[in-house]
C-alpha cells in the first residue's frame, strides 16, 4: 500500500493508494482514520490502521484522485534532517574523504513541497543542484536509542526525496554554510509516496536523476555508507526523533557540484525516482524578491 496526500497546499486530505493486480491503481481516504498523514497518526499505529481497514472493505473508494494534486505524502516534519556524503562517490566528487561518522545538518520543515510542484530557484542562484536520496519517516520517538534494532522499530516508512541545493551559499563564498545552502524555500520534495517499513526493502532500492531527460545519477541505497537504521541510530544520540520526522540519507554520484554537468537554470525540468517510492518532476523557475 501507497499512503499519500492529495489536493491543494495547505488542503491536502489522506489518502491510500492500492496497486490492482490488472495494473489499474485503487484510491481510498483515509478520512474514517484519520485528519492527516502525520507524526500522531503514525506514532498511534496508523499506518497497521489502514492495513486492517483495507482488508476489511472499511474505507470509501475516492473518485477522481488522479485529477488531484499530489502533495507530500508525511504533513509539515516537526525534524528534516539531511544527512551529508553517505555515498563515497559523491564524497569523492565533493573533493571530501568518506566520512568516519555521519555528517548530520537540519533542513526547515517549511522546504517542503510536493513531488510534482514547481521549484524555485533563488533570485541571486548560479550554483543550484539536484539531489536525488531516499528519505526514512520517523514512526516512533527515539531518544539516545540503545542500538540499531531499537532505531530499526522507529522506522515507519520510506519516501523519495530530492533535497535540492545552493552550492555557493553552502560551500565557498562569504560566509559559505550548508545551513544557508540546503534551507530555501521549496527545496525539498517528498513523494508521491510512503511505503511502510514492512512493505519495501528500503536498503536496495535504485535510485536515478535527470535533467531535462538526460540521465545524472543512478546507484542503489545498498551503497550507502550509512544505512538507514543506522543513521536513526547515530541522530537519536543527538536529538530526539518525533514521529513524522524525515532523514534524508544522501545522495549518490552525479550532481552538478562534480564539475561534470551544468548547474540548474530557471526552465530545466529535474527528475528523482526510487524504485518502489515512486518519481518526482519539478519544472524550476526564478524567485522574485519579495516586497
Amino acid at each position: 500500500m501507497k499512503i499519500m496526500r492529495l489536493g491543494d497546499a495547505g488542503k491536502e486530505q489522506p489518502v491510500v493508494m492500492v496497486d490492482a493486480a490488472d495494473g489499474s491503481r485503487r484510491y481510498f481516504s483515509l478520512l474514517p482514520l484519520t485528519r492527516d498523514v502525520n507524526g500522531a497518526f503514525l506514532a498511534a499505529g496508523g499506518l497497521q490502521k489502514v492495513r486492517e481497514a483495507l482488508a476489511a472493505g472499511a474505507l470509501p473508494a475516492l473518485e477522481g484522485a488522479e485529477l488531484l494534486r499530489v502533495g507530500a505524502p508525511v504533513a509539515r516534519p516537526g525534524a528534516l534532517v539531511g544527512i551529508g556524503m553517505n555515498y563515497a562517490a559523491h564524497a569523492a566528487e565533493s573533493g571530501s574523504a568518506p566520512p568516519e561518522v555521519p555528517v548530520m545538518f537540519l533542513k526547515p520543515g517549511n522546504t517542503v513541497t510536493g513531488p510534482y510542484d514547481p521549484a524555485a530557484v533563488p533570485p541571486l542562484s548560479s550554483k543550484f543542484d539536484w539531489e536525488v536520496e531516499l528519505g526514512i519517516v520517523i514512526g516512533r520517538e527515539g531518544s539516545y536509542l540503545p542500538d540499531t534494532e531499537a532505531a530499526r522499530r522507529c522506522i515507519a516508512g520510506y519516501v523519495t526525496a530530492n533535497d535540492f541545493s545552493e552550492r555557493e551559499y553552502q560551500l565557498p563564498g562569504a560566509a559559505g554554510q550548508w545551513t544557508k545552502g540546503k534551507t530555501l524555500p521549496g527545496s525539498t520534495p517528498l513523494g508521491p509516496w510512503l511505503v511502510p517499513v514492512d512493505d519495501i526493502d528500503g536498503g536496495n532500492l535504485p535510485l536515478r536523476s535527470w535533467v531535462n531527460g538526460e540521465p545524472r545519477q543512478e546507484s542503489k541505497t545498498s551503497e550507502l555508507i550509512f544505512d538507514a537504521p543506522t543513521l536513526v541510530h547515530h541522530c537519536s544520540q543527538y536529538m530526539r526523533l518525533e514521529p513524522g520526522d524525515v532523514i534524508l540519507t544522501g545522495t549518490p554520484e552525479g550532481v552538478a557540484l562534480s564539475g561534470r554537468f551544468p548547474y540548474l537554470q530557471p526552465g530545466d525540468v529535474v527528475e528523482v525516482e526510487v524504485d518502489g517510492l515512486g518519481r518526482q518532476r519539478q519544472e524550476l523557475y526564478r524567485a522574485g524578491r519579495g516586497a
